[in-house]
């Protein structure tokens, strides 16, 4: 019982070192609490003794941490009162901030309101040396133009001011308006003067204009300030250009129309009509386009378009003895009215401050009698025109200097080419139809003699399709390709026409092939090799000769292109029932193929003028035996294969007749 009374103990009091041993030893517990409390009697009384020894030095502590309470308390004091003062110096702080702000904006506001009245004054304010400079100055000296600026700002601030009802304009208005009348006469007097010296003749007008660009600020202080005297000088001008351009283009256009060519182009001039070159005296000394080339040749007309297109003007009395197509003195006109009318236009935007319709209504005052006068001269001339390639290159030139202008950045011309355009177009359909016409009208049994030559009506139908082909390259134009196409078509059916006059089928190629080859000649000399008319007459060239070449070999190997035609549809086993005939075929053969290749030759450069395209054929022949020999050596048997003329033979004799053209 007494152990399980230990136990308990121990798990109420918890484990303790002393107290366990205590509990081993088994001491009376009782017993052992009373030594305890005897043993802490002990320490307390000896704790008490303690404490009375040291009651001096703990009553000095005592006083000591009084002490320090009353120190702390001061310093507690004194910071709560430091505190105090910087929250306070905190609240000016912020106060002087506060008002420093402020007195930086007021600084700001003053310093604004100083500088735009310091502004103001000065821009109100009339110098005297200002007035001095108006009143007696040049209007070409470098101060007055320095002057007329600071006026002219002072006008518009005073129109302003003016406009709001300020009271501090009316101290100087008066004055800005005096010195404005007096600008205003001066620079009214200077910009008249510049014109009128415009009218003095052979005058370069050039100079006068940049030197009125120099100084094209007064007209735009004029415009600013007096719009009715500004009308009255842009009048002025016009009127006075007007006249210049006028009086210039219509002289110069008169003393070109001198140049011309005295016998012209006329209605009997047409492509199907019967060449009249011989009916004129080969003695005749007026000038001719005819005598400088004919009428359908384009010869070096084409150069005003390209290497020309730029050249200088022609003068007319530097060239009085030289005569001009009518396209060369029309592309040195419109090139004058190009160079002009670009410079005019730049100079008018630039000088009278006018953009778009403003300055193309300006434009057209300034030069539209000029051009009026340059479309009826050109509706005139085109009424008897019958010069087609002439028409055709004024058009391209038109559409050449449209261009030119388009990168000058002058478009005002464009109405003036349009106008252009539709008088020429309607003129050059027509006659090129008449052309048309002509050859459609042409009997060929009006001529007498049957040549096998090429007709003058193809060579002329040859040049005058280079000349038009050559020309639209760069430009090509729908309603050309489709008159062009239609006269290709009316030449062949003349060619056809003109070869059934010849009862042999053979010259009728002849006929044919020498007029083929000689268009597309001289396509190929003129144009692009691919053109649509070159691919064409080269389809029927080379058709023509193949059928020629078939018609000319008929004679000699007739026989074997027969039998090779019909037995190339038969089995070989029924080739043998042909050999009786084969080998007469090869009998003949034998004995007349050199003189054959000689007939040939003999024949085929006989009739064609042009010896490359005799060569040519007969290279064809020749081709075409060698080929219709293997093809007829492979029908035959053995037997008769061996009477064969070796085909190394006729090689080396065909060899013999190859040409170095």
């Amino acid at each position: 019982m007494a152990q399980v009374a230990k136990d308990g103990i121990r798990e109420q009091l918890g484990y303790d070192e002393s107290l366990n041993e205590v509990l081993q030893s088994g001491k009376d517990l009782r017993e052992y609490s009373k030594e305890i409390e005897k043993e802490l009697k002990i320490i307390s009384n000896k704790s008490i003794h303690g404490y009375i020894q040291q009651a001096e030095n703990i009553s000095k502590l005592h006083n000591q941490i009084g002490t320090c309470d009353n120190i702390l308390q001061n310093m507690e004091d004194m910071l709560t009162n430091f505190q105090q003062v910087l929250n306070n110096i905190s609240s000016e702080i912020t106060i002087l901030q506060k008002k420093s702000v402020n007195m930086s904006q007021q600084l700001t506001n003053r310093c604004i309101v100083k500088n735009q009245l310091y502004q103001f004054i000065e821009d109100m304010a009339i110098p005297e040396e200002m007035i001095k400079c108006i009143m007696e100055n040049s209007v070409t000296d470098k101060d007055f133009l320095k002057h007329l600026n600071e006026l002219n700002h002072k006008l518009s601030m005073v129109k302003e001011l003016n406009f709001k009802e300020s009271k501090s304009a009316e101290d100087v208005e008066m004055v800005l308006e005096k010195l404005k009348i007096k600008a205003m006469s001066k620079l009214r007097g200077y910009l008249l003067e510049q014109i009128y010296k415009l009218r003095i003749p052979m005058t370069n007008y050039q100079v006068h204009q940049n030197a009125m660009l120099k100084y094209k600020f007064f007209f735009e202080f004029i415009l600013l300030n007096e719009r009715h005297v500004a009308e009255e000088i842009c009048c002025e001008y016009v009127d006075t250009m007007s006249k210049i351009y006028y009086s210039y283009f219509k002289s110069y256009s008169t003393r070109l129309n001198a140049l011309k060519f005295e016998e012209a182009v006329t209605k009997d001039d047409l492509m199907g009509i019967e060449d009249t070159a011989s009916k004129s005296s080969l003695f005749a000394k007026t000038a001719s386009l005819k005598q400088k080339s004919t009428v359908f040749t384009i010869g070096n007309r084409g150069d005003i378009l390209t290497s020309e297109l730029e050249a200088p003007i022609i003068i007319p009395h530097a060239q009085q003895k030289t005569r001009y197509p009518f396209e060369a003195l029309f592309r040195s006109e419109q090139y004058a009215l190009v160079d002009n009318a670009c410079r005019e236009y730049l100079f008018v935007t630039e000088f009278y401050l006018v953009r778009g319709n403003q300055a193309q209504e300006l434009f057209n005052q300034i030069m539209g009698k000029t051009m009026s006068l340059m479309m009826k001269n050109l509706e005139t001339y085109i009424v008897d025109c019958y010069d087609t390639i002439s028409l055709f290159l004024c058009i391209q030139l038109i559409l050449r200097y449209q261009i030119m202008c388009h990168k000058r950045c002058t478009a005002v011309l464009d109405k003036y080419w349009e106008t252009l355009q539709s008088a020429l177009w309607p003129r050059f359909e027509y006659l090129f139809r008449l052309n048309i016409q002509s050859i459609r009208d042409c009997d060929p049994t009006k001529f007498g003699v049957k040549e096998i030559g090429p007709h003058y009506i193809t060579r002329r139908y040859g040049e005058f399709s280079a000349a038009i082909v050559g020309i639209t390259e760069n430009f090509p134009n729908e309603t050309v390709s489709r008159l062009l196409l239609e006269l290709q078509n009316e030449v062949e059916c003349f060619m056809l026409r003109m070869a059934a006059i010849f009862p042999q089928r053979k010259e009728q190629l002849i006929y044919l092939i020498n007029n083929y080859d000689l268009i597309l000649g001289i396509l190929q000399e003129r144009t692009r090799d691919n053109t649509k008319e070159a691919e064409a007459f080269r389809e029927q060239l080379s058709a023509r000769s193949n059928e020629y070449v078939e018609e000319i070999l008929s004679p000699h190997i007739g026989g074997i292109i027969q039998f090779v035609k019909e037995c190339e549809k038969e089995n070989s086993d029924d080739l043998k029932r042909h050999d009786r005939r084969a080998l007469g075929l090869v009998q003949n053969f034998s004995s007349n193929w050199k003189k054959a290749i000689e007939d040939l030759n003999r024949e085929v450069l006989l009739s064609f003028p042009s010896l490359v395209t005799g060569q040519s054929l007969l290279q064809l022949a020749l081709a075409q035996i060698v080929h219709y020999y293997n093809r007829f050596h492979k029908l035959l048997s053995p037997s008769v294969r061996a009477e064969l003329v070796n085909v190394h033979l006729i090689m080396v004799e065909i060899k013999k007749y190859k040409s170095n053209y």
